[in-house]
């Protein structure tokens, strides 16, 4: 009928029928002109569309006006899905549909030639269209462009995108092809209309309407440009920024008859701009502000706090062990848990304050206008509160501690860098505390940071100066007093400092990567020495080792202990592996698998710290543990406080339940003893029984308590 508009012609490749009638309903109801959507599913039956069945229109193969295309299809998925597409018609736009986690392709595509992607959640009746039709108009613009290039290159050159004339009654005289295409009025349409009308611009920021640069032009009679930040209405109502400029037109005699104006479309581009100027104040992957961003606004606080004789808060956070996550479950998961980490730490504070990242899985907090020193404490005990909750990702339950320093200006520094790096520094005292903890700064932390540093440098050259040591304390059966066994303990020969307990050194160890190799060492002679003992004629025994998540997480850990007891000949039923609940529940599902490849080998299972982490009866069940050890905080009041006392018993209780040894650790008095006695507690160890010593010191212990036996048997 006269006055119907033709519908477009769009090419559809799309495997699912679900997802292809969500795309042919939004073009069906898609607002201004009608869409005709051809339907394939294959790969191949898009190329034979596109190649095979001659060309109308000119150079649009079949009419097709442009395609849509998801790239992953039954016959053929990835890039080259677009391609080969791509190489049979490039003179047609193609729009890729696409999943947020393939979008990397999608971008891909666009660089190789395709128009433009949209996610595939975000299609309806309006975003669709409209990304159709802006896609076919770039392209009609872009093929115009050329025709008029070679038609009148002079003038087209000249005058950039669109060109736009009115009289001195302010009535449109004409439109390019590119003006129409900005404005969406045709050139017949356009002419003696009012040029407000046609060209309809308002400012971004106000909404409000802005007055034409060809009346400026007119009546100034001079060139003029657009005023900044303006937004052209086109006729349907799109928006997109423009940048232009006016000039009168003159008769003959010099009177000014009217005014030209050429302009163009600069939205990517200040999209573009923007977009980078976000970036650079911006994390990427959190979109929380930066370091510099947060520099920035400390800087503001502080001149503010300084004015007003007030206090601000930095606290630096740090989160514990997170290298594991990235090295367990792939750095894919690590970035998602960033993302989490940055949603709840945001909830913890108020709107005035910044949680900023500054790069890994570090963040720094400013709160702003705090009364007292003990507000910030109130913030970190809701921050780790909220981390400690697990972090549901991908079906995986991730369980995070973290650390953090406190700082408060002016107390604690009066610049920015000042009070960072205290915050800093502070943080680490933090870790050394054992971590899920804050610690405020003193100024004796600059002293330690200073001691830990050198200690660190040394640590690095302790190995090849084989200055490491085992020191060994025996397990004791409760019952009957014999030892059953013996944990390692690692000891530092330090060249000036003497000898140097794990607690100062673990922790500098495993934050730089070097307690992997300290490790090797300790599994190979702890297993070298229990094998020497058995050759001594000393009845055999287990020899228990700690274990550090870091060594747990390393590449070839379980091979790592095979090879250790087929170098010296141990039986695998005489090693026992420690290790505490936080590694249990942290990445569940992988820590599983690794335990379950230990015990594949014989090694014995122990669960270090019992009663200090989150597992439960349902979680211990995963696992292939065989020995809960009670944690001493629990054995310290076991004589004074009667719920520690009923703790202690229903570990051991459960231990029989579930057939796991349950062992309690730091047992110092006789008193202790006597009640674990009492509460049939089967193994125990601690200074009451010996402090660790050196292997010809078990030795002379093993002999005395087997003579000591015997005496008791006669």
């Amino acid at each position: 009928m006269p006055g119907m508009l033709v519908p477009i012609n769009i090419l559809l490749i799309q495997h699912d029928p679900r997802e292809a009638k969500l795309v042919q309903d939004a073009l069906v109801h898609a607002r201004d002109e009608p869409f005709h959507v051809d339907w394939v599913r294959t790969h191949s039956e898009g190329l034979e569309r596109l190649g095979k069945l001659g060309k109308q229109n000119g150079d649009v193969p079949n009419g097709i006006a442009a395609v849509l295309v998801d790239l992953f299809l039954a016959d053929s998925e990835g890039i080259g899905t677009f391609d080969r597409l791509f190489g049979v018609a490039p003179q047609i736009p193609i729009l890729i549909l696409v999943d947020p986690k393939n979008e990397g392709i999608a971008e891909l595509a666009v660089k190789r030639g395709a128009q433009d992607y949209l996610l595939k959640g975000r299609l309806d009746d309006y975003l669709l269209p409209k990304a159709l039709r802006n896609m076919i108009e770039r392209t009609a613009i872009a093929d115009a462009l050329f025709v008029e290039k070679e038609r009148a290159e002079v003038t087209l050159n000249s005058i950039g995108d669109a060109v736009m004339s009115i009289d001195e009654m302010f009535v449109v005289t004409y439109l390019n092809a590119v003006a129409e295409t900005l404005t969406g009025w045709l050139l017949t349409e356009a002419t003696g209309r009012p040029v407000g009308e046609v060209f309809n611009i308002i400012d971004a920021s106000t909404r409000q309407p802005v007055l034409n640069p060809m009346a400026f032009a007119m009546r100034g009679n001079r060139t003029v440009g657009l005023t900044p930040n303006c937004l052209l209405v086109r006729r349907d109502g799109f928006e997109s920024a423009i940048e232009d400029s006016a000039a009168p037109i003159h008769d003959r005699q010099g009177r000014v008859t009217g005014a030209v104006m050429v302009f163009h479309d600069v939205s990517a581009a200040r999209a573009l701009s923007m977009r980078m100027a976000y970036l650079a104040q911006h994390d990427s992957l959190t979109d929380l502000p930066n370091r510099v961003l947060f520099n920035d606004r400390l800087t503001q606080a502080m001149a503010m706090a300084h004015r007003h004789e007030m206090r601000l808060a930095v606290l630096y956070l740090d989160i514990d062990r997170f290298k594991h996550v990235n090295d367990s479950s792939g750095h894919a998961i690590g970035d998602r848990l960033l993302k989490s980490v940055a949603v709840r730490l945001q909830a913890c504070v108020r709107s005035s304050d910044t949680v900023s990242r500054q790069g890994g899985d570090e963040f720094v907090i400013l709160l702003g206008e705090v009364a007292h020193a003990a507000d910030a404490s109130v913030a970190a005990d809701k921050m780790l509160a909220a981390l400690s909750e697990s972090h549901l990702i991908d079906g995986l339950e991730l369980r995070i501690s973290a650390s953090i320093g406190i700082v408060t200006y002016p107390m604690d520094g009066t610049s920015v860098e000042s009070l960072v790096k205290n915050a800093d520094t502070a943080m680490y005292r933090a870790k050394e505390c054992g971590r899920n903890n804050y610690q405020f700064f003193t100024a004796e932390m600059n002293v330690h940071a200073l001691e830990r540093q050198n200690l660190e440098s040394d640590l690095r050259h302790a190995l090849e100066r084989d200055e490491f040591v085992l020191h060994y304390q025996p397990k004791v059966n409760v019952r009957t007093g014999a030892i059953t066994g013996v944990e390692a303990l690692v000891r530092w020969r330090h060249p000036t400092r003497r000898l140097i307990g794990p607690s100062r050194f673990i922790s500098i160890a495993e934050e730089s990567g070097l307690i992997v190799p300290i490790g090797k060492w300790v599994l190979r002679e702890a297993c070298r020495q229990a094998k020497n003992w058995q050759s001594e004629g000393l009845f055999p025994m287990k020899v228990a080792i700690n274990v550090s998540t870091v060594e747990l997480r390393a590449k070839n850990f379980v091979e790592g202990v095979r090879s250790a007891l087929s170098e010296t000949g141990l039986a695998a039923s005489y090693l026992e592996l420690e290790v505490t609940e936080t590694f249990l529940m942290q990445d569940a599902t992988s820590t599983a698998l690794v335990l379950h490849e230990l015990k594949d080998l014989g090694v014995q299972l122990a669960l270090d710290d019992f009663g200090t982490g989150y597992s439960s009866l349902s979680h211990l069940r995963r696992f292939p543990i065989d020995t809960l050890k009670i944690d001493h905080s629990f054995i310290r009041h076991l004589t004074t406080d009667a719920s520690d006392a009923g703790i202690v018993s229903a570990v051991v209780n459960m231990g029989k339940s579930l057939r796991m040894r349950v062992v309690a650790e730091g047992v110092e008095t006789l008193e202790q003893y006597t009640l674990l006695k009492k509460h049939r507690c089967p193994e125990a160890q601690g200074f009451y029984f010996s402090e660790p010593v050196i292997p010809e010191e078990i030795t002379e212990l093993f002999a005395q308590n087997n003579r000591r036996i015997e005496r008791a048997l006669q």
